[in-house]
């Protein structure tokens, strides 16, 4: 693993600005970090407790996943997603709110769901989950002046946090499963996987070379991306958090860091 961090040490000198790194490697429990505890503004990637609180509140019975919400015309926020393009009234199951903030970083569904899991018992589940130093406090793209605080996240919770994840640690292992899969679709592909080159499925139906659970969040400034490689047998999980770079410039560096990571896992598969 030493290659790897020496490319990706590389990488982030040659980038410039800040960096906070976790990286873990579930198949031979080996791990690297550098600023792993710096908190970092969480942008989107808060996105992923969001989603754990909503299964957490169904796995408790509070309510159904194939319920559905209204959306109303005082929902709708401007940014990532397509719910802001929607017309109100729709209906809406709380599955597909959850879907559409991880695969598209839906900044509405994000609020519908923050009004319906309650601030405090998001900032209860991420405590319970180990979430210590990673906070939330406030919605998408509506942040009020006199807020208690940011939404603040690590690379090192982060990356325990996704541990937790694929290893069926949080809720249920049907609940993991659930969560997983959604994140394996994701449609914003443009910082970890951005530079690997898509598989070429010449058998329909044959198993993909690699997937990606993952998601990202940005904002001027800021750009992070936290997801588990899938590559043949091999499982990988990195959090990669960045502020201080080139907007335009951030997601190709975030890629490299996600190229050299594929490519040690092909090798090592």
């Amino acid at each position: 693993m030493k290659k790897l961090t020496d490319r990706i040490q590389q990488i982030i000198e040659e980038a410039g600005g800040a960096w906070g790194i976790s990286l873990y490697d579930l198949n031979t429990d080996e791990s690297w970090e550098t600023n792993e505890q710096e908190p970092f503004y969480s942008a989107s990637v808060i996105k992923v407790p969001i989603m754990i609180a909503a299964f957490a509140a169904s796995h408790r019975g509070e309510m159904k996943l194939s319920e559905k919400i209204e959306l109303k015309r005082e929902d709708i926020v401007a940014g990532s997603g397509v719910l802001q393009h929607t017309t109100p009234g729709t209906q809406i199951t709380i599955y597909d709110l959850i879907t559409f903030m991880i695969i598209q970083s839906d900044n509405t569904a994000t609020n519908m769901l923050i009004d319906l899991l309650g601030v405090k018992n998001i900032q209860q589940v991420m405590k319970d989950i180990g979430l210590e130093k990673s906070k939330f406090y406030h919605k998408m793209m509506t942040v009020e002046v006199d807020r208690e605080g940011r939404n603040i996240i690590t690379a090192h919770e982060m990356t325990e946090m996704l541990k937790k994840l694929v290893t069926g640690k949080v809720i249920s292992v049907y609940a993991c499963e659930q969560m997983i899969a959604i994140m394996k679709k994701q449609q914003i592909r443009n910082s970890l996987p951005v530079k690997i080159p898509e598989p070429e499925e010449e058998i329909i139906g044959s198993l993909t070379e690699w997937e990606l659970a993952n998601k990202t969040g940005n904002v001027s400034g800021i750009r992070h991306d936290i997801g588990i490689f899938y590559v043949g047998k091999r499982n990988f999980i990195a959090s990669v958090l960045t502020k201080g770079l080139n907007d335009l410039d951030s997601p190709e560096w975030i890629g490299k860091v996600g190229l050299e990571i594929y490519q040690y896992l092909k090798q090592t598969e």
